[in-house]
């Protein structure tokens, strides 16, 4: 019987240590796989990185080479030699502009829209618990240099718009709800620094200013194109690739920047009202600006 005990000792050992062994390995393979990913990550980051400062550089060096070109010109030239002259000196300036504020730092959409994206659900969710109504304005502030607008969030269905200096919590009367600093704000005042044309003063330009600045100074879109109803108060943006997702979010950035703009351009209210698209845009923003 002892010898029988001793050999099956004998037996389960080498099991138990096979079976460790095997787990070890496992473990050391996980490892190495997951440091393996970590450079790979870090590799496309760098790449990806590369890529879009090499997009500004080959922009920069596309307009210094314009302006020197332009410079010879007006050497040639001598009766157009003032025109490329100052043709020539905008060229080189610009390319020695952007070629010295090409970004060093690129953080994807994909990252932005996640930190949006709990934003988003924490505003539900807060919205949700203290009963608030679900449609939302932005209200302008005319007296603000440089003009700016708020976010209203009524509690009730029938609501009179705060004092814009009230809030962030509003508890008089009918005017009850939260009053808050929109995504847009911040978006649409770089915007206003950065514009070289001054404000349209009327819906079809304001929509096409905001178009323009969704797609080509924030890349926030692929496109939008917008559809003006003066008559009815109306701005229908149509949007494409946007960036921070789902656009019938609480203030998406996209919504927040079209409705920001629209109530500042216009001195009104405007709500927003954001439905998928079709075949022809992924979102459908529309914002109301006659309220009253």
């Amino acid at each position: 019987m002892t010898t029988q005990r001793h050999d099956d000792a004998t037996e389960t050992t080498p099991t138990i240590e096979t079976a460790e062994k095997g787990a070890s390995s496992h473990a050391g393979d996980l490892a190495a796989r997951i440091a393996v990913l970590e450079a790979e990550n870090s590799a496309l980051r760098t790449e990806y990185a590369r890529v879009h400062r090499s997009k500004y550089r080959r922009t920069a060096l596309s307009l210094s080479g314009i302006g020197v070109l332009a410079l010879l010109a007006g050497l040639v030239l001598p009766a157009e030699r003032a025109v490329f002259l100052v043709l020539g000196g905008i060229g080189i300036f610009a390319g020695v502009s952007i070629y010295y504020l090409t970004p060093e730092r690129v953080v994807s959409a994909a990252v932005g829209e996640r930190v949006y994206a709990a934003l988003a659900s924490n505003m539900a969710a807060i919205g949700a618990d203290l009963g608030l109504h679900a449609d939302a304005v932005y209200v302008p502030v005319p007296e603000d240099r440089p003009r700016s607008a708020r976010l209203f969030v009524p509690l009730l269905r029938e609501y009179r718009l705060p004092s814009p200096d009230s809030g962030p919590i509003v508890v008089d009367g009918d005017e009850r709800g939260l009053l808050l600093e929109p995504t847009g704000m911040s978006l649409y005042r770089e915007f206003d620094r950065m514009r070289t044309t001054p404000v349209a003063e009327t819906p079809g330009g304001v929509a096409s200013q905001l178009c323009d600045g969704l797609v080509e100074v924030f890349e926030l879109a692929t496109s939008a194109a917008a559809d003006v109803d003066a008559t009815d108060g109306r701005i229908t943006v149509a949007i494409t690739g946007a960036a921070f997702g789902d656009v019938d979010r609480f203030d998406n950035p996209v919504a927040s920047f079209l409705a920001v703009g629209i109530a500042v351009g216009l001195g009104e209210p405007v709500s927003v009202d954001a439905v998928p698209g079709d075949d022809r845009a992924t979102w459908l923003v529309t914002c109301r600006y006659s309220l009253e």
